[in-house]
């Protein structure tokens, strides 16, 4: 599997570094992962490889490349990494995966065959952009924030599967518990999965947050999602 950097032109005409990761084999797919808050970083960049392996052409594009370029940490205090997620804005967001999806059309073998995975911000991100442009599948790990976004339900391309921490203090169940119903409203197919003693971002596994358990029930679960969606 070879892994290389490109960089993408944005509509807003900035330049945008994304890390890719290719199959053994010609593509059944594209996947765009969306990054963490602490950037396209080890974590991130390990999750296109492992989604690669599974027979995918992966672009993870670093949604910070306006305010902070090269972005890369383990972890990082609240008050370096909330003014990079403020300074991000909606339409940038749209912009920058529009960006890395038509990177991915033109690859051999992709076509409109198109997935999107995300966590916390990511996840979030993920929300956006399946809203926004067409995907087959569209997967969200603790994205916060989504429950204010719900009047974009309705323009979901996708079906979604979410996943939750049962321990998460910054997306408690009532906070959550918003976005299915407002799916179930308007007739989006989705999947909402809530492990108990988990919390946020439990599924990265070189942060004090990894949740040993919850993490080896989800990936089988994203990539058998993946598998039914695209193939």
């Amino acid at each position: 599997m070879k892994e290389d950097y490109i960089t993408l032109t944005v509509s807003d005409g900035t330049q945008m570094s994304s890390y890719t990761a290719k199959p053994p084999a010609s593509p059944k797919a594209g996947v765009i992962v969306l990054q963490e808050a602490y950037g396209v970083n080890d974590y991130i960049r390990r999750v296109a490889d492992r989604i690669a392996a599974e027979g995918y052409l992966v672009v993870a594009p670093e949604l910070f490349h306006r305010s902070s370029p090269g972005y890369d940490r383990v972890d990082a205090p609240m008050e370096e990494v909330m003014p990079l997620i403020q300074a991000l804005k909606t339409e940038e967001i749209e912009n920058d995966v529009l960006a890395a999806r038509t990177w991915l059309r033109e690859q051999e073998g992709v076509g409109e065959n198109l997935g999107v995975i995300g966590f916390c911000m990511g996840g979030r991100a993920t929300f956006i952009a399946n809203s926004k442009a067409g995907f087959k599948a569209a997967v969200s790990l603790y994205g916060g924030g989504i429950s204010d976004l719900l009047d974009r339900v309705p323009r979901l391309s996708a079906p979604m599967l979410f996943f939750w921490g049962g321990a998460d203090v910054r997306i408690p169940r009532e906070t959550w518990s918003k976005i299915p119903a407002a799916m179930d409203a308007a007739g989006k197919i989705h999947v909402d999965v809530e492990f108990s003693g988990a919390p946020h971002a439990y599924l990265t596994d070189n942060r004090q947050s990894y949740h040993k358990d919850a993490a080896e029930l989800t990936w089988p679960l994203i990539l058998s999602f993946f598998q039914q969606k695209l193939g």
